[in-house]
């Protein structure tokens, strides 16, 4: 194995593995750390954790013990994935995460860069942008989980670290890579630990790549991703993409709430396929049970006619209302187990084509169905593949797990020609 890759949710490891596999690797992604050796021959693996918003001692230990099996399984290289909109508190999980991986491979510095200009996530002068508005103006200072209300990546990842946090700017990364190994090594010697690295565009990503292939710990989004097999002599190929044939019912399960899925949502019901909104504030007082039930009824005699949605509400305020009832955890996850409940009852009823959408919502769709590894297929938009999961009785389920900030408008109906 070339690269061993730790994800700190579901979507994003397929946001991961998309891009290498485009560049070239052949990639498996596991869900969760596997028990035993890896026997796929391949260039590399991808562990999805769903540690973006545990506390930060629960996500380290995992990211930790990610580690010690990739290290096992023979990893020359270490790349530690999270959002490209930085998603995270003041208490981590970025930062701790990264100065344990550090540790444990015995490194003194790094950098971090989640930038993804093809689906508009940019880094300039350390800040973030998402499309053209900096971060903290673009829905996510409204974010469920992690509200990010400064995109200043210095000083969001300083106070998440106890290792001095500096910057590779823009000027630096346009003169290529011996000019980036030159800054890294005035910032060591500055005392730097993680350096913030600007980029705006993918030639400054692929500018960047080659100045990291000696590094042992990469941490950044999935777009660093596009330059980093090719550090290993390989190049793209067709043939890393192919998954088995698609079969079976179609089904959308979403429980992001953000903007770019609102539209998704909204795109899905104007074309006049059928959807059914699930509102947390119906799961509470043991009535969960019975609102999956409910879901489930009106979808089944609906499937046969093409894709149905199921979807949390989009109205905020409703959330709001919830997570004061209940705090914003045990909402969340009353919201996670509502949905992975219906995926299970809908792959029951012979789903075998199915899009998730929200981060959380696809760790605990994933692990409902109980599905331990994926192989990864072709792209429906940046960041987003389709995915295949053997479950050795040949009835294996075609899933693609989309970020809730990823896609266009149009996802929702557009990803299931792709895999005919």
């Amino acid at each position: 194995m070339k690269l061993g890759c730790i994800a700190d949710d579901f979507t994003g490891a397929t946001d991961l593995a998309n891009n290498l596999v485009r560049s070239g690797m052949r990639v498996v992604q596991t869900i969760g750390v596997p028990d035993a050796p890896l026997e796929a021959d391949v260039d590399a693996v991808v562990v999805a954790l769903k540690s973006r918003t545990i506390p930060a001692a629960e996500a380290v230990s995992q990211s930790l013990d990610a580690l010690k099996w990739l290290q096992a399984q023979g990893a020359q290289q270490i790349y530690f994935k999270y959002c490209s909109t930085f998603d995270s508190t003041p208490e981590g999980n970025i930062g701790p995460v990264t100065e344990a991986l550090m540790e444990a491979l015995k490194t003194d510095f790094t950098i971090a860069n989640p930038a993804f200009p093809d689906n508009g996530r940019t880094v300039f002068k350390g800040y973030l942008f998402v499309g053209n508005v900096l971060l903290h103006e673009s829905g996510m200072q409204n974010h469920p989980l992690t509200p990010m209300t400064d995109a200043n990546l210095v000083r969001v990842m300083q106070v998440q670290t106890k290792r001095k946090v500096g910057l590779i700017d823009y000027k630096t990364v346009a003169q290529g890579a011996a000019a980036i190994r030159e800054r890294i090594a005035g910032l060591r010697a500055d005392g730097v630990g993680v350096a913030v690295v600007d980029a705006i565009s993918n030639d400054d990503l692929l500018r960047l790549c080659p100045a990291l292939k000696d590094m042992p710990l990469i941490t950044a989004g999935s777009g660093l991703a596009i330059g980093l097999p090719v550090n290993f002599g390989l190049s793209p190929s067709q043939q890393a993409s192919q998954l088995p044939a698609a079969s079976g019912l179609k089904a959308v399960v979403s429980g992001s709430c953000s903007v770019t899925t609102n539209a998704q949502v909204a795109y899905f019901k104007a074309s006049g396929r059928p959807a059914m909104a699930l509102n947390p504030a119906a799961l509470t007082h043991g009535q969960s049970d019975a609102v999956v039930q409910q879901v489930l009824a009106w979808a089944e005699p609906l499937l046969k006619d093409g894709p149905v949605l199921v979807h949390t509400t989009a109205e905020l305020e409703a959330v709001k209302a919830v997570q004061a009832q209940l705090g914003v955890a045990e909402a969340g996850a009353l919201v996670e187990h509502a949905l992975a409940a219906v995926a299970r009852g809908l792959v029951g009823f012979g789903v075998r084509q199915m899009v998730v959408a929200g981060g959380e919502t696809s760790g605990a769709c994933v692990q409902a169905l109980g599905i331990a590894q994926l192989q990864i297929g072709p792209q429906i938009d940046p960041g987003v593949p389709w995915c295949y999961a053997p479950n050795g009785d040949g009835k294996g389920v075609h899933i693609t797990l989309k970020s809730g900030n990823f896609g266009t408008e149009d996802f929702f109906i557009k990803a299931f020609p792709v895999l005919a």
